[in-house]
């Protein structure tokens, strides 16, 4: 009986002996497998990211499809030229797919002078991101009308760009409505989510048949309606008050210019584009 037993025992052990080996094994496999899966998201974060770079002033297949088209390809600044002006002004570049208005440190007694793009605009959605340096003032126009001898911010609303953190601006005006985003001395931008200097926000103006949406880092963050008795009060117990074409922004026609400011200040813009609602 012990004997046959001893051998039943030596019989199975090149079964134990090869079972084990199989888990040892299967577990070199299942970490390889984990490498690998790591290895492969490794490289797919980084196709991700080569994808969003790759975007940059270019156009999806859907938002073509949607009627967006680029005012700013990233490499030449045709349609955009001077405010009153036949020529594209000295003082703004293209730097690393962005335009970019040149600090003259003069506020907006130097420089080149504020941009428009050259077609107006009735109904729309315009969207883009900017960045500022460390102080930095901007700021995006709309409906502008291009009226001699008068700046464009006399007929034109505007969405504040600014460094909340350092530029006076900030701590002006009334509630906050001269922060980043905000429709500017009007309505403060609510909530306020501007990004800090040196980094990109995103932004989008919506104007449809009177009504303004601003639009910031995902979030809207103002909202008015033009022409309307709440508009004519709100301009009247501002600094625009005495500017008619100011209260009648868009003219006659409803219409008017896309406009970037020149404040002095070092300031980018990319990723311009817009859709005709």
């Amino acid at each position: 009986m012990i004997l046959s037993e001893l051998n039943r025992r030596i019989n199975l052990l090149p079964v134990i002996l090869i079972f084990f080996a199989g888990i040892v094994t299967g577990c070199g496999e299942q970490k390889d497998k984990s490498a690998d899966d790591d290895q492969y998201e490794t490289r797919a974060e980084a196709t991700t990211e080569n994808a969003e770079e790759a975007k940059i002033n270019e156009l999806s297949e859907k938002e073509k499809e949607d009627g967006w088209y680029l005012l700013f390809d990233g490499e030449s600044t045709e349609g955009w030229r001077g405010y009153n002006k036949d020529t594209f002004p000295n003082g703004w570049v293209i730097e690393d797919g962005a335009l970019k208005v040149q600090g003259s440190g003069a506020g907006e007694a130097g420089g080149g002078g504020d941009i428009i793009y050259d077609k107006e605009f009735k109904d729309f959605e315009l969207s883009l991101e900017w960045k500022v340096s460390e102080g930095g003032n901007s700021g995006i126009f709309y409906l502008a009308e291009e009226i001699e001898g008068e700046p464009i911010y006399t007929s034109a609303p505007e969405m504040q760009v600014l460094d909340n953190e350092r530029h006076p601006d900030a701590k002006l005006g009334k509630d906050g409505n001269r922060k980043s985003g905000s429709l500017y001395d009007l309505m403060p931008a609510e909530p306020q989510n501007a990004k800090p200097m040196g980094e990109w926000n995103q932004v989008s103006i919506i104007v449809y048949r009177g009504t303004v949406v601003h639009t910031q880092n995902g979030e809207n963050v103002v909202e008015y309606h033009l022409w309307t008795d709440d508009w004519k009060e709100m301009v009247k117990d501002s600094k625009f008050k005495d500017w008619k074409n100011f209260l009648n922004a868009g003219g006659d026609n409803k219409k008017g210019f896309i406009g970037l400011q020149d404040h002095g200040d070092d300031v980018w813009f990319r990723n311009i584009k817009i859709k005709e609602l």
